[in-house]
């Protein structure tokens, strides 16, 4: 008796699925692995799933098959092998398909002015003529929508591609979106890192932001899930650390960058903004007093290889402009000639920033490179 495979094949078309009533080879379920020798014959049938319910009548009527249809002599009993198909993953939709740059701001710990300088950066770029979002990704301390003068204001939904979006407040010249407008603002936001990850999720994929230049998200403090769920979720272009010149923000600011530059995260840092580097009386624009140290961010920027994006004075002015929600950094966008110190440094940051995106780019694949518009 001379076996060959497409004797098999003949013998299994008469064996039906009775999934679906074809048989074996019209539902391609028959490997092309049947192997030969003597009167043994193996094969391998592939099932959708292990959790198939006729997988094993299947492979009996299959033996019965060949045994009945060839020979009983054909030693198949026990040789038949099982598989399962792969699914073909689906494709997600990507995330924020119409921003071409995500720069995170984080900081080693809290009360570092990180909140601060990821609004002025965000009205300063604005005010160079680029468009720009802002995420508050603080869930348990936001402080955008009083930074921005917009804490009484209700979110609202709109109809995209045939679909409900979030509409994101604009003032300023930036659409932003925060958790503050879902809670109650005199209340603590008492969430488990879970629900906390999935309404930064929220925030970020069901709401309509548009084409924009630059997408900020103002991170929480600290390293926590919330940073990895960000890195996960977002392509984010790179990372602005936010410390002050004082040893023990340092200490904290190091361990953030070694998070982001770290194998599991490997997330670029843009560079190093040293906040509150000196202190200059409204009365005296002229003297600067180092009370958190002198040149703390500068030395650690040059010790992390890191950029040094800008050096920002601790002035009144910037804390008064924030809490009345009108940042200092709006003086730039009324007449940038006539702009203040404090607000011409954090359209230095700005463009520092623009620089370093755009070096970051030019290290990239051609295919992923963007184009910015001014």
């Amino acid at each position: 008796m001379t076996l060959y495979p497409n004797l098999i094949l003949d013998a299994l078309k008469n064996v039906r699925y009775p999934g679906n009533g074809k048989n074996l080879v019209e539902n391609e379920m028959v490997e092309d692995d049947i192997r030969i020798d003597g009167n043994k014959v193996s094969f391998s049938l592939i099932f959708d799933k292990p959790t198939d319910p006729f997988i094993r009548s299947v492979v009996r009527a299959a033996e019965t098959a060949i045994n009945t249809f060839i020979s009983p002599e054909v030693e198949v009993a026990g040789n038949i092998a099982v598989k399962y198909r792969r699914p073909v993953p689906e494709k997600k939709p990507e995330v924020l398909p119409g921003v071409k740059n995500i720069v995170g701001i984080s900081s080693g710990k809290g009360g570092v002015g990180k909140s601060t300088v990821a609004a002025n950066l965000a009205v300063a770029l604005a005010a160079r003529g680029y468009k720009v979002g802002l995420l508050d990704a603080d869930i348990f301390g936001p402080s955008m929508p009083k930074m921005f003068g917009v804490e009484d204001e209700q979110l609202y939904m709109i109809n995209r591609d045939g679909r409900d979006w979030i509409e994101p407040i604009e003032k300023y010249g930036v659409k932003m979106l925060s958790i503050g407008f879902l809670v109650d603002r005199d209340k603590p936001v008492l969430w488990r890192g879970g629900m906390a990850s999935n309404a930064l999720k929220q925030l970020i994929s069901d709401a309509w932001w548009g084409d924009l230049d630059y997408f900020l998200i103002d991170m929480p403090p600290g390293t926590s899930d919330i940073h990895l769920t960000l890195v996960q979720t977002l392509p984010i272009t790179g990372v602005v650390v936010v410390s002050t010149p004082q040893d023990v923000a340092l200490a904290d600011a190091r361990k953030g960058i070694a998070m982001f530059t770290g194998d599991k995260v490997n997330v670029p840092i843009l560079g190093l903004v040293e906040n509150m580097a000196w202190f200059t009386p409204e009365k005296h624009p002229d003297e600067k007093y180092y009370i958190f140290g002198e040149g703390g961010g500068v030395r650690l920027a040059e010790e992390m290889g890191v950029k040094l994006l800008a050096r920002i004075p601790l002035v009144m002015d910037i804390r008064t402009h924030a809490d009345e929600g009108d940042p200092v950094a709006c003086e730039l966008q009324k007449d940038p000639a006539t702009a203040n110190a404090e607000a011409r440094a954090f359209g230095e940051l700005a463009a520092n920033v623009v620089e370093a995106v755009d070096e970051r780019n030019a290290q990239l694949p051609p295919t992923h490179k963007v184009e910015m518009t001014q």
